[in-house]
């Protein structure tokens, strides 16, 4: 039976729908590109995506991240690269391609007949688009000045004592908290930004929440709610800049520590108790207040349950001043010393500047963590290191983006 011309008109490509308006990412669907069948097509998407496929620049560039996402692929996925790796190689097919609508054409079907040569185009496209969002990320031509503007708020209440001690507190005062360990979050690695956003369902750069961080560890879990409460109370880290859904406190049952606290406080007020012993307490009954469920980041699986800490992300208002602008009006003011007959000087003061911003302003996410000793040394061992934690960011990579190729081999060996 033949099937009415109008029909064509109707046919919905579910998968992206799914995309669209379903919450799911597009490095998870069936079909990481639709269907597209010759290089016009292939030409109107990359438009569509935000690139000009015709400009010599954008063709270079693509190409470069395409031989880029080759390299990745064998670098961290493959046993080649990674002992943990998968036991594949790339397809001779990818190695001839020269023009990138050719790899759109083949993860589609189109150029190819070999099923496989398609999976791993796709797969290619997929570390290319992650790459991509990497390196559009406006701001990170501004890491260096975001460092400095967020660490220097903390620096400033860090500091160690004449036998070496280590306190976050105002110097010269009793409003300090002794710590064990500060540190900073040095800038991810660009492979390691890829891996993470290849994890995430939110693949782009500007979901990533943790490029930059702090970390305090205390020697109690009571000195670790004593950090939070000096960083809100000097105003390092304003609460209503903080995302809700990054919060996560696996380290004490707050709920169940308010109750002993207010105890204690009217157990303080009756018997008059001396600050050192009121202290004691509060330690002593912050450490049996352990969360007694396990706490499941569904952000990040990859992370070990046994991990310990309490977790915030907070935003902070970045103020960058473009150096060009200085300059120019320092070469403005020379023009202005000149011979009004100067052609140079009248051309540099009839200079339109008024589009450009004396200062660049926006709020930029970052990190802190909280632990207390007893949970830092578990968190550095075993399960909870760091080390297997970055392992598991690769073999999480690899089963969402190679899922479809896996499944394909297991289905022919059965």
């Amino acid at each position: 039976m033949q099937r009415p011309e109008y029909l064509s008109k109707y046919y919905f490509d579910w998968e992206l729908f799914d995309v669209a308006v379903g919450g799911k990412s597009a490095l998870d669907s069936k079909f990481f590109v639709g269907p597209m069948s010759d290089k016009d097509q292939v030409q109107k998407f990359l438009v569509g995506y935000g690139l000009n496929p015709t400009d010599m620049v954008t063709k270079s560039e693509l190409f470069g991240i395409f031989q880029e996402s080759l390299q990745f692929i064998r670098r961290y996925f493959l046993k080649e690269g990674n002992p943990d790796g998968l036991d594949f190689k790339i397809p001779n097919s990818l190695y001839m391609i020269t023009e990138i609508s050719d790899l759109f054409l083949m993860a589609t079907g189109q150029s190819v007949k070999n099923h496989v040569d398609r999976l791993w185009a796709e797969i290619v496209l997929k570390i290319m688009h992650v790459i991509l969002h990497v390196d559009k990320d406006l701001r990170t031509n501004y890491f260096s000045i975001i460092q400095t503007q967020i660490f220097d708020r903390f620096y400033k209440y860090v500091f160690r004592d004449q036998e070496n001690r280590l306190f976050l507190g105002i110097k010269g005062s009793d409003d300090k908290i002794q710590l064990l360990d500060f540190q900073t979050k040095a800038k991810k690695s660009r492979d390691s930004v890829i891996i993470k956003l290849l994890t995430k369902n939110e693949n782009v750069a500007e979901e990533l929440f943790d490029r930059v961080g702090v970390r305090f560890v205390t020697n109690s879990s009571f000195d670790a709610l004593r950090v939070i409460r000096f960083l809100i109370r000097n105003n390092i880290v304003i609460p209503h800049n903080i995302k809700p859904s990054r919060s996560v406190n696996s380290l004490i049952d707050v709920t169940k520590f308010r109750k002993k606290y207010w105890n204690l406080l009217k157990v303080a007020i009756r018997n008059n108790l001396s600050e050192e012993r009121f202290l004691q307490a509060l330690d002593r009954e912050s450490s049996d207040c352990f969360p007694e469920e396990e706490v499941v980041l569904e952000r990040n699986m990859e992370r070990s349950k046994l991990y310990r800490a309490i977790q915030f992300t907070a935003l902070q208002l970045i103020i960058y001043k473009d150096p060009f602008l200085q300059e120019f009006n320092t070469i403005k003011q020379y023009a202005r010393d000149l011979d009004k007959k100067n052609k140079l000087a009248k051309k540099v003061l009839s200079l339109d500047t008024s589009l450009l911003a004396r200062d660049i302003r926006f709020f930029y996410p970052f990190e802190v963590q909280i632990m207390d000793k007893e949970s830092h040394n578990i968190n550095t061992k075993g399960e909870a290191s760091h080390e297997d934690y970055k392992k598991a960011k690769v073999n999480a990579a690899i089963k969402r983006v190679f899922w479809a190729l896996i499944k394909n081999l297991n289905e022919n060996n059965n």
